[in-house]
């Protein structure tokens, strides 16, 4: 826990590779020192077919994180996130985040059995 997943146009990752906007997430994830370094998990989605307008490429991150963290810690994350693509996705038009709580009395891993 968290899950950061990020889906994007195809052509982001023509800019720079998964393996860095992954770790660009993951490290700025650590940096808030909201979650554990070794519990942070990200993936990523590329799409191929998409409609988003006008612009032409996307970067979105869902961030899934256990309940309880504060609105004001929820935003300086997503905000963090956001900001750090942008600076190595100068010319992507839209990127944005948000961010889900899981419920402690529904959330299960292995772990836990």
């Amino acid at each position: 826990m968290p899950h950061f997943i990020i889906d994007c146009s195809e052509n982001v990752l023509k800019m720079h590779s998964a393996d860095l906007i992954m770790q660009k997430v993951y490290d700025t994830a650590v940096a808030t020192n909201l979650f554990a370094k070794g519990d942070i998990k990200v993936r990523i989605n590329p799409f191929k077919h998409y409609n988003i307008g006008d612009a032409s490429n996307f970067i979105h991150v869902f961030g899934n994180i256990m309940e309880g963290r504060t609105d004001e810690k929820k935003l300086k994350l997503s905000r963090a996130i956001v900001s750090a693509l942008k600076t190595i996705l100068p010319d992507i038009p839209i990127i944005s985040m948000n961010i889900r709580d899981f419920e402690k009395s529904g959330y299960c891993n292995r772990s836990m059995i």
